[in-house]
């Protein structure tokens, strides 16, 4: 699935190719036809991300609303427009590129009503500027829930998936199993920092860095210990174990659970 760098990036990309442009949106597939119709030929406005959701806001005061889940796919082009490959639920065109967007767990038209219950719903998102930390380390504190499962759930976090999940706790020294509640105010902090500010990469290189160290001038990795054997910090062996159906990694010696 992609994570939330994925989205801002698509977000911060497509401003540009659409804001202040009508747009010709179809749906090639045929499955989003009438809320395509609903939309074509309007001004897009803003273009936004929050978390892993995507929205294009037009002029008549309706918003795409896209979710790509764990299959969704978006594919930009220069014009000209090529006939569509595969099954292309919605297809954006503006004045100098399109977009094609596939598989998505969500493609839906949201009025203004739907698209304030739906940010409603999201937790501070920490690659936006409006994203309150206080309302994560509340949150945290107070939950008996896993730091693993807290920072997959969207609704307490905006952004985080798998990948950031394992890389962050262990940059942080943090075992996934650990309660919430008894990580102290110092440790949110620097879990909240580190995530932002790899997230921010994340956005600047389209890829998830999180080591950066190198030999000569290429990276050993981009990643520390997601999917590897060995700790490349302590050289221990890597454990993985499931948390809501995701795997997570970690080093039981640098992240210990006590």
């Amino acid at each position: 699935m992609p994570e939330g760098h994925t989205i801002h990036r698509a977000a911060r990309d497509h401003r540009k190719l659409f804001v202040g442009f009508n747009v010709a949106v179809s749906s090639p597939q045929g499955r989003f036809n009438i809320g395509a119709k609903s939309i074509n030929k309007q001004q897009c406005v803003a273009v936004e991300a929050f978390g892993k959701h995507l929205l294009y806001d037009f002029t008549n005061n309706q918003s795409l609303h896209i979710h790509l889940g764990l299959f969704g796919r978006i594919k930009q082009r220069k014009l000209p427009v090529e006939e569509a490959k595969g099954e292309v639920r919605v297809r954006l065109v503006g004045k100098t590129h399109f977009i094609d967007i596939s598989g998505p767990t969500i493609c839906e038209i949201l009025n203004e009503q739907a698209k304030s219950k739906l940010i409603g719903r999201i937790g501070p998102d920490l690659l936006r500027k409006d994203a309150d930390p206080i309302k994560f380390f509340e949150r945290v504190s107070r939950s008996r829930a896993k730091i693993g499962t807290l920072l997959m759930d969207q609704s307490v976090i905006a952004g985080i998936g798998n990948i950031y999940r394992t890389e962050v706790l262990w940059r942080q020294c943090v075992h996934p199993n650990k309660r919430g509640q008894e990580l102290d105010r110092s440790q949110l902090e620097n879990l909240w920092n580190d995530a932002q500010a790899l997230l921010e990469v994340g956005v600047k290189h389209n890829k998830i860095i999180t080591n950066f160290k190198k030999v000569g001038s290429v990276n050993t990795s981009s990643l520390n210990i997601y999917k590897k054997k060995k700790c490349p910090r302590c050289q221990g062996v890597i454990s993985k174990i499931d948390i809501s159906g995701r795997s997570a990694y970690f080093c039981d010696f640098c992240q210990p659970n006590s």
